[in-house]
């Protein structure tokens, strides 16, 4: 049987869309040299320059920066104007520059993904078995931490108060746990504002606990202690007055068997915070969501992957952790109460969970 005609432009229009893919993938390991490369800090508030200009200030070469600039005016992340002279605006200083801002984004586009952690995701596709964040190796600490870092920092101060009476609490003689810490940005944040809360972080990853150990120094925090340890090695008596877990219970291979942990090791009246991705459980809903494609990489090749480690992994990846698997989960594991609150965090919901 003869095959239908195609609609000309309705086949143009989706190899368009097809090509801008990897123009995309293009466009973003040029934003992470410029980050790498500093590129954007040297461009922030500089005006208008030249590819020469660019050159005396950094010490880098006129010609690839010439080459680098232009890539980043035709992406439409510099303007340009007339002569070849570049500029990084303030709504793209804001953006591309500052580090310490909530529209901060640079920081997400870490390395290219490692060749041989491809071969390995590509096998998980027929083994079933994904890779943990400790076979991620230190990039995927680091990369983390810097892409969620600003929120984070910016949240847990407003958050806190937010909680009825525990402010107060650890104002006092309290302890805090943050179970899944990453490299330690949360714990280390909460340990500096709580200087008389003695603070322990847990992570299964000996990268990202590395990371975070370097803040006990940095800082000079003697209330803070790291553990390469997942949630099931928590205290099994309660000695917790707050605990957080923060963007990872949709990592975990058994999320339901560290709740159980997280019930033991809290105290009668503790209060335990998670953070996790706004979804739905309805695909359609979530389909509305301009960055879901973006959320679904994420899961195979980190998320899901991670919750996909170990054998009897329940699987539930970027998404997968929704309201009323929260709601679930927290119940079946020993806590009657989870109020869901939206402190204004485009991408993620907040969850007080009590007993």
């Amino acid at each position: 049987m003869a095959n239908k005609p195609l609609d000309e432009d309705a086949l143009k229009a989706f190899s368009y869309k097809i090509w801008s893919y990897k123009q995309g993938e293009m466009v973003a390991m040029m934003i992470h040299l410029g980050d790498r490369l500093g590129l954007y800090q040297s461009l922030d508030g500089a005006g208008a320059v030249s590819a020469p200009d660019l050159a005396e200030t950094t010490g880098y070469h006129s010609r690839w920066l010439l080459e680098w600039l232009k890539n980043q005016a035709a992406a439409g992340i510099l303007e340009y104007h007339d002569g070849e002279l570049f500029e990084l605006t303030d709504i793209g200083s804001r953006v591309m520059a500052e580090d310490d801002s909530l529209e901060f984004a640079t920081g997400a586009f870490g390395k290219p993904t490692d060749p041989a952690i491809i071969d390995k995701l590509a096998d998980s596709f027929k083994t079933g078995l994904g890779l943990s964040y400790q076979d991620l190796g230190p990039s995927g600490a680091h990369g983390t931490e810097r892409m969620l870092g600003p929120w984070t920092k910016y949240a847990l101060p407003k958050i806190v108060p937010a909680l009825d009476g525990l402010e107060d609490r650890l104002n006092g003689s309290s302890a805090i746990a943050d179970v899944g810490c990453g490299a330690g940005l949360a714990i280390a944040t909460l340990a500096e504002l709580y200087p008389s809360a003695q603070c322990h972080g847990y992570d299964p990853s000996s990268h990202a606990i590395d990371i975070a150990n370097e803040k006990i120094t940095d800082r000079g925090l003697s209330n803070l202690e790291f553990h390469v340890a997942g949630g099931e090695q928590l205290p099994t008596t309660p000695t917790y007055d707050f605990i957080i877990t923060f963007d990872c219970m949709h990592d975990m291979a058994r999320p339901d068997t560290v709740i159980e942990a997280i019930r033991r090791a809290i105290k009668p009246d503790g209060v335990w915070l998670i953070k996790d991705i706004r979804s739905h459980g309805d695909f359609q809903r979530d389909m509305r969501n301009p960055f879901l494609a973006m959320m679904y990489g994420f899961s195979i090749t980190a998320c899901m992957s991670s919750a996909m480690s170990t054998a009897d992994g329940l699987g539930l990846g970027t998404l997968g952790f929704n309201p009323d698997v929260v709601e679930e989960m927290t119940r079946e594991g020993g806590f009657s109460q989870c109020i869901r609150h939206d402190f204004d965090d485009p991408s993620n919901f907040y969850y007080e969970v009590r007993i």
